[in-house]
């Protein structure tokens, strides 16, 4: 976006673990993660539909192990909180519906703008609600509740962030909490504790709880189901999406696998220095082991030409399926934690595609071109 001129805001929502859409993102991974423990080698793609008072859980699985589906559902809604059956959900006593079967483009950004090279917004939003989470854990703020949402609003001059004009929450809460006390805890105790101050100034808006009472939320209020929230799971709007979601889903998917190898390439590039903005789109075809198209966007940032970047690309990065698996380690059952809070910009070791050990090679392959 670093070829638009002048001032633009640009906004990203993020939603909690408690958000029901998100609750079905957890339950589908955590299936997921339990099968690859007994089975690296299985294939899984897992739905889950949430409502109130009930989980159905559906799609295909080929495995040579067995796992209890029921008790990795209510394991998961533990975690998450969900213990009221008057909120919508019980982990306790709720339904738990089973039908499985046999089973018979992706597009990354890379920016410059933070530390975890992700777009501003949407990295803000995502560590809104992990700090809301945080403190309802904790019991910093015990009024919370699991479902929240985030949405943050930041002014760009000439494709650089200068200032966040807005910020929105919205968080589930207990019957009895003043909503004045939880305006300034929240603002006092999230947001200035999350949002960098030399981003916020005196003109900065602060919605928290714009309709007044959040009490009935999660799935008294709404149902959810896995993949409806791909762009809070990658770069909140910010450049383009291929339309698959991740959740759920093994590595020998590309909707996950090709997604997590294009942002490591992208983060690579820039962190190599060869752009400060960069896309990579990869096209897959069934049945094909390489990519049958991959394309470089960095948007005029690139210290040499998009097509001299995807030569090196090509020269550096294995883009085939199994070598994407081995080269990032994706068989491990790492996957419930990737379900909330972004798969991408996170600080974990288990999240390998933000590595930047490539770096130094792109640098080096940038030197000779320049020769």
């Amino acid at each position: 976006m670093r070829n638009l001129n002048g001032k633009y805001l640009f906004t990203s929502e993020s939603v909690g673990e408690g958000h029901p859409d998100k609750v079905a993102d957890q339950v589908s991974d955590a299936i997921l993660d339990s099968i690859l423990c007994n089975d690296p080698s299985a294939r899984v793609d897992a739905e889950t539909l949430v409502m109130q008072g009930n989980v159905i859980v559906t799609g295909q699985i080929t495995t040579s192990c067995y796992v209890s589906i029921p008790k990795i559902v209510r394991k998961t809604l533990r975690e998450i909180g969900l213990d009221n059956a008057k909120d919508g959900l019980d982990w306790q006593t709720c339904g738990v519906l089973v039908s499985f079967e046999e089973q018979s483009p992706d597009i990354a950004m890379g920016v410059n703008e933070t530390e975890e090279l992700m777009p501003m917004p949407i990295m803000l939003a995502h560590k809104l609600v992990k700090r809301l989470a945080d403190c309802r854990k904790k019991a910093t703020l015990p009024y919370l509740r699991p479902d929240c949402k985030s949405q943050v609003t930041v002014e760009y001059c000439n494709g650089k962030p200068t200032r966040v004009t807005a910020v929105v929450i919205a968080s589930q809460h207990t019957d009895k909490v003043d909503r004045g006390q939880m305006r300034e805890d929240i603002i006092n105790k999230v947001i200035k504790e999350v949002i960098p101050a030399n981003m916020l100034d005196n003109e900065t808006s602060y919605i928290v709880n714009g309709t007044g009472r959040f009490v009935v939320g999660g799935t008294l209020a709404d149902s959810g189901l896995t993949g409806r929230k791909i762009i809070v799971d990658t770069y909140g709007g910010f450049g383009s999406h291929g339309g698959g979601c991740f959740s759920g889903k093994d590595p020998s998917k590309v909707d996950r696998s090709g997604c997590y190898m294009a942002r490591y390439i992208a983060k690579n590039i820039v962190a190599s220095g060869l752009a400060e903005e960069c896309g990579v789109q990869i096209s897959y075809a069934i049945g094909v082991a390489k990519p049958i198209s991959v394309f470089i966007n960095t948007n005029g940032s690139g210290k040499i030409p998009d097509e001299e970047i995807l030569k090196i690309v090509m020269d550096n990065f294995d883009m085939r399926p199994k070598a994407i698996i081995e080269h990032l380690r994706l068989l491990r059952p790492i996957y419930r934690k990737t379900s909330v809070f972004g798969h991408f910009g996170r600080d974990d070791p288990d999240f390998t595609w933000e590595k930047t050990d490539k770096a130094e090679e792109l640098r080096k392959a940038l030197k000779a071109f320049e020769k």
